[in-house]
C-alpha cells in the first residue's frame, strides 16, 4: 500500500516539505495537504501589498495548481492522535474531520505575538495575512481622505499620524512602504503632511541583523522623516492614541502592531514535547520520541548546528530550507533516500526600504540603494515559487504609473483581529 504523507500547513516549509516530495517521489508517495486556505501565502511582499505596490492575488500561490497529485483538504489542525496516526481538523464549513498518515510533517507556522498592552488587541492590527493587507491599504486611504475635511486641526493631525510597533523585518518595511504611500496620497491635498512613528524597545531596528543594514535602514528612515523612537515601547492604547513609555501620548487612529510572531497555539492540543511553544525535534526534524511525526518552520524547536545548544530562529529562510529537509528525511524513513541532518548558514539579509532604497549584505558584502534594491527584488523573484511574471510586472507598474488609490472596502476591522488566536476579540473589536 503505498504510504500516506499528511502535512499539516502550506507555508514556506510546508509547500516545499510538498514540492519535494511530489518532485521527487510522486510515485512512491500519497501527500495530503491540511491548510485554512487554497493557497501558500509569500508573507515578504505583504508590506508591498499593504502600499498598493502588488496585487493581493500575486502572493497567493495556489496549491492546485503547484501540486495537481496533493490532496487538498480545506481546514484548520484541531488535534493529533499519535497512537492511532490520526490528523483531526475542521473543515472551512466548520465541520470535524480525520485523516490518517504513516508519516507526518507539521508546519502550521506563527500568529502575531502580542504583548499584555491594555487595549492594544482592540485597538490594533497587525499584518500576517492578505485581510491585514488589504484593511491596512483601506484605512491608510480613509484616514487621508477624512482628514482632508476635518473639523479641527487635533483630528486632523491625529488621522495623519501613523505608528508602528516592532521594527524588525515587517515593521520597518510597513513604515518604509507606506510612509511613501501616504506621501503619494497628499499631492492630491496640498497642506496635508502625515507623520509616521516606528517604536522600537530594543537599541536599534532590525535587531536580529548587522550593524551595517540597521544604520542603513535608520538614515534611509531619518532621512524621509520617520520617527524612529529607540528603547520605546507603547505603555496604554485606547481609541484616541497610544501612551509611550517614555511619556508621550501620541494622538492617533492607526496602529500597526509588528512586534513579531509565536508558534501557533494549536500545537498545545497535539500532545507532542516542546520548547518554548515550539514542537522539539532532532536535527533531522523528526519530533522527539515520535520518529513518524516530523516539524518545520516556525513550529519547530530544530537543534541549530551552526550554533550548538540553540533552537534555529522563526526566520522564512530557515522555514523555506527545513520544509525541503522534512520532505526529503520522511523518504528517507520510507527507505527512498538518505537521511541528511539539517544545516543551514544565511547566505546574507536583506531589507526593503521603499523607493529606490534597500540594505543587503549577500555574501557578507554590505550594499545599499539601487543595487541593494535589485539584489532585494531579485532574492524574492527567486524565493517566490511562482507568479514571478506577475510580480515583476506590478513593480514596473508601479514605477511607471500612478499608484490607484480607492478604497475597495473588502475587509472590516473585526475581520483582522490583532490576536488571531482568539476568536473572542474578533467579537469584541467595534
Amino acid at each position: 500500500m503505498t504510504p500516506q504523507v499528511v502535512i499539516i500547513g502550506a507555508g514556506f516549509a510546508g509547500y516545499n516539505a510538498a514540492r519535494v516530495l511530489t518532485r521527487k517521489h510522486a510515485r512512491q508517495v500519497d501527500v495530503t495537504i491540511v491548510n485554512p486556505t487554497d493557497f501558500m501565502l509569500y508573507q515578504p511582499l505583504l508590506p508591498d501589498v499593504a502600499a498598493g505596490i502588488v496585487n493581493p492575488r500575486h502572493v497567493a500561490l495556489s496549491l492546485a495548481a503547484a501540486f495537481p497529485q496533493v490532496r487538498l483538504l480545506p481546514g484548520i489542525a484541531t488535534g493529533v492522535d499519535a497512537g492511532d496516526r490520526v490528523v483531526r481538523y475542521a473543515d472551512t464549513e466548520g465541520r470535524p474531520r480525520r485523516v490518517r498518515y504513516d508519516r507526518l510533517i507539521i508546519t502550521v507556522g506563527a500568529v502575531n505575538r502580542v504583548l499584555p498592552i491594555e487595549g492594544s488587541t482592540v485597538h490594533s492590527h497587525g499584518l500576517k495575512g492578505i485581510p491585514e493587507a488589504l484593511y491596512l491599504r483601506d484605512h491608510i486611504i480613509r484616514q487621508v481622505e477624512l482628514a482632508a475635511v476635518a473639523e479641527s486641526d487635533e483630528e486632523r493631525r491625529a488621522r495623519l499620524t501613523f505608528v508602528v510597533v516592532g521594527a524588525g523585518y515587517t515593521g520597518t518595511e510597513t513604515a518604509a512602504v507606506c510612509q511613501l504611500f501616504t506621501r503619494s496620497l497628499l499631492r492630491r491635498y496640498p497642506g496635508l503632511e502625515a507623520r509616521w512613528i516606528l517604536v522600537q524597545y530594543a537599541d536599534h531596528l532590525l535587531p536580529e541583523l548587522r550593524p551595517y543594514l540597521q544604520k542603513t535602514a535608520e538614515r534611509t528612515l531619518g532621512k524621509r522623516g520617520v520617527e524612529v523612537r529607540l528603547n520605546t515601547s507603547v505603555a496604554r492604547e485606547d481609541a484616541d492614541g497610544v501612551l509611550l513609555t517614555d511619556g508621550e501620548y501620541v494622538a492617533t487612529r492607526t496602529v500597526v502592531w509588528t512586534t513579531g510572531v509565536r508558534p501557533d497555539p494549536v500545537v498545545e492540543s497535539f500532545g507532542l514535547p516542546a520548547v518554548r511553544g515550539r514542537i522539539q525535534t532532532d536535527e533531522y526534524l523528526a519530533v522527539t520520541g515520535h520518529p513518524e511525526i516530523y516539524a518545520a518552520g516556525d513550529v519547530a524547536a530544530v537543534p541549530d548546528l551552526v550554533n550548538p545548544g540553540e533552537i534555529t530562529p522563526m526566520t522564512g529562510q530557515h522555514a523555506e530550507r527545513q520544509g525541503a529537509a522534512a520532505g526529503r528525511n520522511v523518504a528517507a524513513s520510507l527507505g527512498l533516500r538518505a537521511a541528511r541532518a539539517y544545516k543551514h548558514h544565511p547566505l546574507g539579509f536583506l531589507v526593503d526600504l521603499g523607493g529606490w532604497k534597500a540594505a543587503a549584505d549577500p555574501l557578507g558584502i554590505p550594499l545599499s540603494g539601487v543595487i541593494a534594491k535589485a539584489i532585494t527584488r531579485g532574492y524574492h523573484l527567486y524565493s517566490m515559487p511562482g507568479n514571478r511574471v506577475r510580480v515583476a510586472v506590478d513593480w514596473a507598474l508601479d514605477a511607471l504609473l500612478p499608484r490607484q488609490t480607492v478604497q475597495l472596502g473588502l475587509v472590516s476591522a473585526d475581520a483582522v483581529p490583532l490576536d488571531s488566536a482568539d476568536p473572542e476579540i474578533s467579537r469584541r473589536i467595534v
